[in-house]
């Protein structure tokens, strides 16, 4: 049997259709199914081939528009910036991609999953943390971070995402926006003062305060 030999163009590809189709009828409405029937020729067994889940393709989307759009790549090399204000940039960027917002409201329930919930402990540990740590210690070395706990705030912030999840940790409008109080005040307490006006325009904007 022919193999695909560009099996990343069959991923893309695979990954398009399911982002339309979980913006257009939501995740929990989609099959793989329905994603099979705008893919054109593939089979349930290609999609298989390369995502054993839905749930892995949902994943899969998030990691392809987090490096698409990787916002600390986008402000760390701004020289106009010192090392607090790229992160309060890099965390305004991060919310800033309406697709990304949409897909990151409809992923949350399924991090009820602990298979699910655990991969994305686990990938934001590798991938998030090393980038915090690194904008952190810029900010030591400008002036505008003064913490001796650069890296345990870099692991703390990685943290911080999970207890903002209402489905991991139920609250209602009131009880999330007075944690978003409480992490701005302890940041700020430990060196990393991130609360602004614009900090705090996007924080009444996130997934979690969407009905």
């Amino acid at each position: 049997m022919a193999r695909n030999k560009y099996p990343e163009v069959t991923v893309d590809k695979i990954l398009d259709v399911s982002q339309k189709l979980f913006l257009e009828k939501g995740y929990d409405n989609t099959t793989i199914q329905d994603i099979v029937d705008e893919l054109g020729g593939l089979t349930k067994g290609a999609i298989y081939h390369h995502f054993k889940s839905k749930e892995e393709i949902m994943d899969a989307l998030g990691n392809r528009m987090f490096f698409n759009n990787n916002p600390f790549e986008a402000v760390k090399k701004r020289t106009d910036l010192n090392g607090i204000e790229k992160i309060k940039m890099a965390i305004i960027l991060n919310q800033s991609n309406e697709s990304q917002k949409e897909l990151t409201k409809q992923a949350i329930p399924i991090l009820k999953n602990p298979r699910v919930f655990v991969k994305m402990i686990e990938t934001n540990r590798q991938i998030l943390s090393p980038y915090w740590l690194e904008l952190i210690e810029e900010g030591r070395r400008d002036g505008s971070i003064q913490t001796e706990y650069a890296k345990e705030l870099s692991e703390l912030l990685v943290l911080l995402d999970i207890w903002m999840i209402p489905s991991v940790f139920p609250a209602d409008l009131e009880e999330m926006g007075r944690r978003y109080q409480f992490i701005l005040e302890m940041l700020e307490k430990m060196g990393l003062p991130l609360c602004d006006e614009k900090i705090m325009d996007m924080v009444k904007h996130l997934p979690y305060y969407m009905e």
